[in-house]
């Protein structure tokens, strides 16, 4: 017991002697201007800190002889010997970094002695990206942006009402977002894991901070610089291996820091839309790495939706031979309609362990975010908190925290229901419908306006297709929902009156339950043919009646959801009496002498033959999809598996159950199919894929609209649901036997436009690609195509063939939702 207590006092005191300080101040230039996000750090360690942006910055040591290093990029490093005892404040003033050229004689026309460094630094650069291939880091990020200026009305809504609702001032200015987040970074190349510890979110009692360390990572070592949806394509680092092709360099000047050499380079693109930035990379001499790098990317390079991008990373060492990020800074600018925002994101990583010891499979789980993360009072972070706030992040933390509360406060949500919930008939009866909610019960109602719910075709006339529906959230942590909804639809040429219901229930942890009752009037393709607007223009103005329909009463269920890992499943079941339809309207707005409307055989296009006999059928099915994925994030409302660089495997098999519930159909059908995403393919962009296959094994009892269909077109302008086809119809090539088909489509995200003058602004990504089917009736078609992408609009050119014979070409426009 004795030894116990003597143990317990050692340590207590060892604790004592060893007590917390801080050392606070203002970081500022030799005019007396803050030095943003300048780096403090204890030399030879990873502890430090950043200024904010009004140069102030907050230290916490312990006591004693400390060396305490001051740097920003542009300015001396600063080193201060401090006998620390209690807490301290103090101000730093550092002095702009003078670079000074060497004695090197360039001849004319020579080149600058910028170029022996970098290419000595591209030399290095696999060997400075490998040498680090495991660690762990401790990432403090805090982002920021603010509305710099907004219209007072856009789209009709008032948008100095919404300001003040989001706790913005008179001009519709201020912060918008405000967040800090703490996280523990794993890396084991080339894998990264991350843990968030704690987030706060200026606003939000509940929401978890958009701030990742993962996404916060950028490697210059790195030949690619990928910029998400920020740019078509992936910048090139200064020191790729290719980047001489894409910069001209300028050596400004070289200085000496802790008894290092760093040369200051300029960064020049070689051409103004090449995806290359500007602005300045420091190497070190003899070692050729990275210091530090201060660039910038504009609309001149092509990035989207910002102005400007500048990023700003500091390296320091962690030992002797180790060099690992302090900081990384993204400051940005833009605007968009009358709206112009700015901010900043920032990271500075401290508490490096270059030698971890991971468990087997640690790195499966790459995102953990648990419900205590957003459960830190404000004293915790006052102690935790590396970067001061400003007086404004203060101010907007107690303002937006305070209407937090009252927002989740139900007379609040009571008194913006009563404004939705207003009935309005110009809205019901035109376009928007009725919406009405009680967000403190979280019932959410829906009800389509009339106008909308109007469509023509020639089986039943005009159309009255109305539909309602009833949303609860009745799982708050995982965001999930009951959803109930009811449709009525008569045609007012056939008099014929159809009336269906469906729900999803969620069930278990991440399965849900669809039912559906009812009938209903239903496309002869299940994979669709024209949405009903579509189809109603070109019948009222075109007499083309592009569309075919039956009528089906119907039972069925489905329960899906993930079964283990990346694995997906679905069984289900359906029980229905089908009936073929006959035409019963023929009118139309404007009639062509030369074209008549189709019968609603498509066989048969000149006489109301029916199609098939009625009859009823009973099917079964099941489905899995298998992503190959097993790294997965895990949220407070679940575990989600990440897409991996392989393809989705999928396989299906539906059994038509003769015999059972009177059911006339005996059919088995198995398909399978790979496909992929946005499969990167670096600086040339991305491509897509789908191949698949499928077929009877046995058909014995098949009706048309059991068999298998395709997504065809057969209108210049259309809407792109994927795997559709340009110039296939809609009808007439469905089979009941074997089929294989296959889909590709490569984005070149802008290689080539982006080197035309003026077409660049435009942004526009070049697109080429086949689609091709197989069946026991229509063998080798296939469609070859080019085409531009400019936002969701898709303009392609393209030829069919069936063998090698020209069926149709022509210009095709895709909408994608």
């Amino acid at each position: 017991m004795r030894i116990a207590l003597l143990i317990s006092f050692l340590l207590l005191s060892g604790l004592v002697s060893a007590q917390s300080i801080t050392i606070k101040g203002r970081v500022s230039d030799g005019q007396g201007a803050p030095i943003p996000f300048a780096t403090v750090y204890l030399k030879n360690s990873t502890v430090g800190t950043s200024a904010n942006s009004e140069g102030e910055y907050a230290l916490k040591l312990t006591t004693g002889k400390k060396e305490i290093i001051f740097r920003a990029v542009g300015y001396k490093l600063l080193e201060k010997s401090l006998e620390l005892s209690t807490n301290l404040n103090l101000n730093i003033t550092l002095e702009s970094e003078i670079y000074q050229l060497k004695d090197v004689v360039v001849k004319a026309g020579g080149e600058d002695p910028a170029y022996a460094i970098i290419r000595k630094a591209i030399k290095e650069r696999k060997k400075h990206l490998k040498e680090n291939d495991a660690y762990t880091a401790e990432v403090y990020i805090k982002g920021l942006q603010k509305l710099l200026k907004a219209p007072k009305k856009f789209l009709g809504r008032d948008i100095d009402k919404l300001a003040k609702q989001a706790g913005l001032d008179s001009n519709r200015t201020g912060i918008v977002y405000l967040s800090e987040s703490q996280s523990k970074l794993s890396y084991k190349a080339p894998e990264y894991k991350e843990e968030m510890l704690s987030s706060k979110v200026s606003g939000s009692n509940r929401a978890f901070s958009f701030n990742r360390a993962s996404d916060m990572n950028i490697n210059f070592y790195e030949n690619l610089q990928s910029l998400g949806d920020l740019s078509n394509r992936p910048f090139i680092s200064p020191i790729a291996d290719n980047a001489l092709f894409y910069y001209d360099y300028k050596l400004l000047g070289s200085s000496f820091e802790n008894g290092q050499e760093i040369n200051k380079i300029q960064l020049i693109p070689k051409r103004g839309y090449d995806p290359a930035f500007k602005g300045y990379i420091y190497i070190i001499e003899n070692s050729w790495r990275i210091y530090s790098l201060d660039v910038l990317m504009t609309k001149e390079s092509n990035i989207k939706i910002l102005d400007s991008l500048k990023i700003s990373q500091q390296y320091y060492t962690v030992n002797k031979n180790k060099w690992m990020p302090a900081s990384v800074k993204y400051e940005f600018t833009g605007g968009l309609l009358g709206f112009r925002f700015g901010g900043y994101f920032i990271a500075l990583y401290s508490n490096y362990n270059l030698n971890p010891n991971f468990k087997e499979k640690e790195f499966k789980e790459v995102l953990k975010i648990t419900k205590e993360v957003n459960q830190k009072d404000t004293s915790y972070w006052a102690q935790v908190r590396p970067v001061p706030l400003t007086v404004d992040e203060e101010k907007d933390y107690q303002k937006k925290d305070s209407l937090a509360r009252k927002r989740e406060s139900k007379p609040y949500l009571d008194s913006l229901d009563s404004v939705n919930n207003k009935f309005k008939w110009k809205s019901f009866l035109l376009m928007g419908g009725y919406n009405p909610r009680n967000r403190f019960k979280n019932e959410f109602y829906s009800f389509n306006s009339l106008l909308g719910s109007f469509s023509y075709n020639t089986v039943e006339g005009f159309v009255m297709n109305y539909e309602a529906g009833y949303r609860k959230k009745i799982d708050t942590l995982n965001n999930r929902y009951l959803g109930v909804s009811g449709k009525l639809r008569y045609g007012f040429s056939n008099k014929l009156f159809n009336a269906s219901m469906k729900a999803n229930i969620p069930v278990l942890t991440s399965a849900t339950l669809a039912l559906g009752l009812g009938s209903d009037v239903v496309d002869l393709n299940n994979r669709g043919s024209v949405k009903p607007l579509y189809n109603s223009i070109s019948s009222l103005f075109y007499e083309r009646n592009l569309s075919k329909f039956y009528q089906k009463r119907f039972v069925n269920a489905s329960l899906s959801g993930r079964i283990i890992g990346g694995l997906r499943g679905q069984v289900y079941s359906e029980w229905a009496n089908k009936k073929w339809l006959p035409n019963t309207s023929s009118y139309t707005i404007i009639d062509k002498d030369n074209r008549d409307f189709t019968s609603n055989n498509p066989f048969m296009p000149l006489a109301d033959v029916p199609l098939f006999p009625a009859y009823q059928s009973l099917k079964i099915g099941l489905g899995l999809s298998y992503n190959f994925s097993n790294k997965y994030v895990s949220y407070p409302s679940g575990r989600y598996y990440n897409q991996t660089l392989y393809p989705t495997l999928a396989l299906n098999y539906t059994k038509g159950m003769k015999g059972v519930f009177a059911s006339d159909v005996d059919y088995d059908l198995i398909e399978l199919s790979l496909s992929k995403n946005d499969v990167k393919t670096g600086f040339y962009g991305s491509f897509n894929f789908y191949i698949g296959a499928g077929k009877f094994i046995n058909n014995r009892a098949v009706f048309y609209p059991d068999l298998k269909h395709f997504r065809g077109n057969q209108i210049r302008v259309f809407e792109e649901t994927g795997n559709t086809f340009m110039f296939l119809d809609y009808y007439t090539h469905s089979t009941s036997n074997q089929y294989i088909e296959g889909h590709f489509e490569h984005n070149f995200s802008g290689f080539f436009t982006n080197k035309i003058p003026l077409i660049r602004k435009l942004r526009l990504k070049e697109l080429i690609g086949v689609n091709y089917l197989t069946t026991s009736t229509l063998q080798n078609y296939h469609e070859l195509f080019v085409g531009l992408q400019y936002l969701n609009i898709k303009a392609y050119v393209g030829k069919s063939f069936i063998g090698n014979r020209e069926s149709q070409s022509g210009l095709r426009l895709a909408i994608g939702l």
